[in-house]
């Protein structure tokens, strides 16, 4: 038996979480078997947390959890052995398929990744699905021509989760990152994180009529969407790019063509769900060496299993600073 945060749903058809110990035949299937040692909480996770799932749990009971990090206990995979330490993102575990917020995991070894050497499991959720999407959006700015001497790079939402990963990796790789907050009590967080310069929120948050103001960022990694990033695209240098990985201010996009057809501007993409594998372990690996891990110390937020109802209802507010890990097992 081992403890599991189950969301089960009352007589009104809400799910409430509760704490519980199960068993492993409650597990679902699977061929590796990880005995979990941490977790964290993301966007996604507040939405599974909540009463009605966020239109992301298909069937209760349910177990969330995006993200987690342990050792292999039993595998019918040949690419892992019990005892090896492994991290898992995406593919949909915690919405569809039970995910990390309990003491064991079974999953499909097609959605694992080798915990990369230099990183313990703590720090990976100290990363976890934000700081991987982070480090994605990072290689496709770099992929499209950013280096640094460029100009500043925008950082929006900057003090979340995927804000503050792109923040301290921006900064330890020499760009000079601009972070864009609503929190003014942020602003010594994200200048110890690296960030040269503060953006408050209200500046890029409003609509212009304007398709093209003056040319002012290399880059932006943004986690806002909405009209801050209708702002961006027009305040970017010719040729940059915006790697696009958060709709925390709208998912409707009030932008023209023009940026794109004036300035060469690139509007990325970034998906981390159902990342190909090798890219996955690209981004892994690059984690493990262009983030500064005294910079990712100083974002975790510890907690354990029975904190997630109100850190899930937090995150979903904008209320959640950093990053939070989960011990399972605490």
């Amino acid at each position: 038996m081992f403890k599991a945060l189950v969301m089960e749903q009352n007589a009104e058809g809400l799910a409430e979480a509760q704490l519980k110990e199960i068993g492993e035949d409650q597990l679902p299937e699977g061929d590796v078997t990880v005995a979990v040692e941490y977790s964290t909480v993301n966007y996604k996770d507040g939405l599974c947390l909540s009463a009605k799932g966020g239109g992301l749990v298909r069937k209760y009971p349910h177990v969330p959890g995006i993200d987690f990090a342990g050792t292999v206990e039993t595998s019918e995979d040949a690419r892992y052995k019990p005892g090896d330490k492994v991290v898992l993102t995406g593919w949909r575990v915690g919405e569809i398929h039970w995910g990390g917020y309990a003491q064991k995991a079974r999953v499909k070894g097609d959605w694992l990744v080798p915990l990369p050497e230099g990183l313990s499991t703590k720090q990976a959720m100290a990363v976890g699905t934000a700081g991987f999407t982070a480090m994605l959006a990072v290689m496709a700015l770099e992929d499209h021509g950013l280096k640094p001497g460029q100009g500043p790079v925008l950082v929006t939402g900057a003090a979340g989760g995927v804000g503050s990963v792109a923040t301290a990796i921006l900064a330890n790789l020499g760009y000079e990152v601009a972070g864009v907050t609503g929190r003014p009590d942020t602003e010594d967080y994200l200048k110890s994180l690296g960030a040269a310069r503060i953006v408050a929120r209200e500046e890029l948050n409003e609509t212009t009529k304007r398709p093209l103001e003056a040319e002012t960022w290399a880059g932006c990694v943004d986690a806002v969407g909405g009209e801050m990033l209708a702002r961006v695209l027009g305040q970017l240098k010719y040729g940059a790019s915006v790697g696009a990985v958060g709709l925390a201010g709208g998912a409707a996009l009030p932008a023209t063509v023009i940026p794109f057809l004036l300035r060469g501007v690139n509007l990325l993409g970034i998906d981390s769900v159902m990342q190909p594998y090798d890219n996955r372990v690209r981004a892994w690996k690059r984690i493990a060496s262009d983030l500064p891990m005294d910079k990712l110390e100083a974002m975790i937020r510890p907690a354990r299993l029975e904190d997630l109802p109100q850190l899930g209802a937090d995150i979903l507010k904008g209320q959640v600073q950093g990053r939070v890990v989960v011990d399972v097992n605490g």
